[in-house]
């Protein structure tokens, strides 16, 4: 099978370039080459590749928009991203991608300074995350509470059904019909084929559907320019002097910050998910390459994508690097050789799709009486802090460290009262 053997000839690549392992690298490298060896695997993975691409478009685009770039650099910076981080990276199966909290920082510094600066700023955060990684200092995100941890995934599968709503919500009756048959299909569909995933049916159909009878529908391409070609490598057209890192070294810091806390968290969920480690250094050092070879070849940073990592994972059964490398390929066919037929694709399927990972991120076992009733009452208010201050501001670095400091903080406000009550309940007992 060709390709199973151009796999078979990268990821041997990637093995020989990491020769001192972690065991848990191991681990992966061991996944990769049975996924490699066996014929149904291999197709499972690559199907799930495509359903990633194709999950990946619309939310680049959108965030894009956000860091004040063209549509086309924050694509290509995808597939420099994803394309590195499935040899590089630490954890298998994870979606590295122009992610909207980096979007987030990016676009300030872009609307003030220009994009001219984006470039030395994504070396910066890539040479500090490589120093993350070489240091060691990415394993201090364990100790990142579970609450916190919990409370990031909630606000996180809040944002991503909320960004999905303006697609569907007070739309045309054929608009509100395309969405909810692909919620059906992605729902029911698995329990009669398991071979393809049920994503990439309800992509196929239903935009096979629109096209073919006539019908005119947001798509992909009212999203932004999707022209096809390959840009050049990114020129540097600022000098470098104090005065511009003095510009780019909050926006590079923040960056390193947002993009390695994002991932790692990403990480973790993807290994209790999947009960397999990860190599949390391998993956910051990983990631700063990526993003310096992004920005070279592309302008813009990025960092793991949980929307798209639990589509991959969760959705299409991703569980090797197979399924990444997948995506990565595929959605540079897209952008480059295909971009008009995924221009076609109706924003109300893509939303759909969307919508059923939104429900599958948020924990749900977080919230039932049983759970609540179990955890101490500063677990939950920690939780509920940290979705809190996510979903208010959008940012997720903002609601990580709010809820960390809820952790640090609440506890203490709660033994006070405690303390309190007893000194004032001890004189009545005495009496």
């Amino acid at each position: 099978m060709p390709v199973g053997l151009l796999y078979q000839a990268i990821f041997d690549l990637s093995v020989t370039m990491s020769a001192t392992q972690h065991s848990s690298v191991a681990v992966a490298e061991n996944a990769t080459r049975a996924v490699l060896r066996q014929p149904r695997l291999l197709v499972r993975e690559t199907l799930t590749g495509v359903v990633t691409a194709l999950a990946l478009i619309p939310e680049v685009i959108s965030f894009s928009v956000i860091a004040g770039v063209d549509p086309k650099v924050s694509l290509i910076a995808s597939v420099v991203l994803c394309l590195a981080m499935s040899f590089l990276g630490g954890r298998p199966a994870m979606v590295t991608a122009a992610a909207g909290s980096v979007a987030l920082v990016i676009g300030p510094m872009v609307h003030q300074h220009g994009v001219q600066y984006i470039l030395p700023a994504v070396v910066l955060a890539g040479m500090i995350q490589i120093l993350f990684g070489v240091l060691g200092m990415a394993r201090l995100m364990r100790f990142i509470p579970t609450a916190v941890m919990t409370g990031f995934v909630n606000a996180l599968g809040i944002l991503i059904f909320f960004a999905q709503v303006p697609h569907f919500w007070g739309k045309s009756p054929l608009i509100w019909g395309l969405f909810v048959l692909t919620l059906l299909i992605v729902l029911w569909v698995p329990r009669f084929i398991k071979a393809i995933p049920a994503p990439l049916i309800a992509i196929v159909l239903l935009t096979v559907f629109t096209v073919t009878s006539g019908q005119l529908l947001p798509t992909v391409g009212d999203e932004g320019s999707m022209s096809g070609g390959l840009p050049g490598f990114t020129q540097l057209l600022v000098p470098l002097n104090l005065q511009t890192l003095a510009i780019i070294w909050p926006c590079a810091l923040s960056i390193a910050f947002v993009g390695l806390m994002e991932s790692l968290l990403t990480a973790r969920l993807v290994d209790d998910l999947t009960v397999t480690p990860s190599n949390k250094n391998r993956e910051s050092a990983g990631l700063g390459i990526a993003n310096i070879l992004a920005g070279f070849y592309g302008g813009i940073a990025g960092c793991a994508m949980i929307g798209q990592t639990i589509v991959n994972v969760e959705m299409g059964k991703g569980r090797s690097r197979v399924s990444t490398v997948a995506a990565g390929l595929v959605l540079l066919l897209l952008v480059t050789g295909l971009s008009e037929v995924m221009a076609e694709i109706p924003m109300s399927v893509l939303a759909g799709i969307m919508v059923i990972v939104a429900v599958k991120t948020f924990s749900w076992h977080s919230i039932q009486p049983a759970t609540l009733r179990k955890l101490p009452v500063t677990e939950t208010l920690v939780m509920l802090v940290t979705v809190a201050a996510t979903v208010s501001t959008g940012n997720l670095a903002i609601g990580v460290v709010t809820g960390v400091m809820a952790m640090l903080i609440l506890p203490r406000i709660v033994r006070s009262k405690r303390a309190a009550t007893s000194e004032t309940a001890l004189p009545d007992r005495e009496k």
